[in-house]
């Protein structure tokens, strides 16, 4: 799996060749096969480990504290930070949109994963709404699309921006820029 989750995140689907998968790991490709019966099986179990890890990310965003501002500040970082450090996923889901997310659609594990972050959100807006701090008309689901979406964008063409603008995008100080940035806009887009 290991071996497996690189070759994925470096070539994509397409790309990626069970036979080199076989002689980086040093086992044989019926053992793959025996396992996973296709590549198509290996990349899904990639894709559900990947978004496992996202689940257990989700889950520790911290949802007690009364002040919901604070709360949804914590789980915009939270997620920033994970695309930050989570390059191979970012990978993953462009090669399974690629193919038109034949191999998301057959997984309850990945579906989880995103429903745990649709139940956080709405937690959070739920409070903030009693608090009086966010507007009443934000669905959780539009709020974590615009999350991740603006971070998940900001990582994905971060090289790309780089040479276009001769500005590095990878710096410490680019990367905390664009964070604050994320968060006050999402903030914004709550607050009553």
């Amino acid at each position: 799996m290991d071996v497996a989750s690189l070759e994925f995140a470096a070539h994509g689907f397409d790309g990626t060749r069970v036979d080199e998968i076989a002689i980086r790991s040093k086992v044989s490709k019926n053992l793959i096969y025996y396992y996973f019966e296709s590549k198509d099986a290996l990349f899904l179990a990639v894709l559900e480990a990947a978004h496992q890890r996202f689940k257990l990310q989700q889950e520790s965003v911290q949802t007690t504290n009364p002040d919901a501002t604070e709360s949804l500040r914590q789980l915009v970082r939270s997620n920033f930070e994970f695309w930050c450090t989570s390059r191979q996923f970012i990978a993953y889901l462009d090669s399974a949109n690629f193919h038109k997310s034949k191999h998301v659609e057959r997984s309850q594990i990945i579906r989880d994963a995103y429903l745990t972050a649709i139940d956080k959100i709405a937690v959070i807006l739920k409070l903030g709404i009693e608090n009086g701090e966010f507007r009443n008309d934000i669905r959780p689901l539009d709020l974590y699309l615009s999350i991740s979406s603006l971070a998940y964008h900001f990582f994905q063409f971060q090289k790309l921006y780089s040479n276009i603008f001769e500005q590095d995008q990878a710096t410490e100080e680019a990367v905390s820029r664009r964070r604050d940035q994320i968060e006050q806009m999402i903030l914004g887009l709550v607050k009553r």
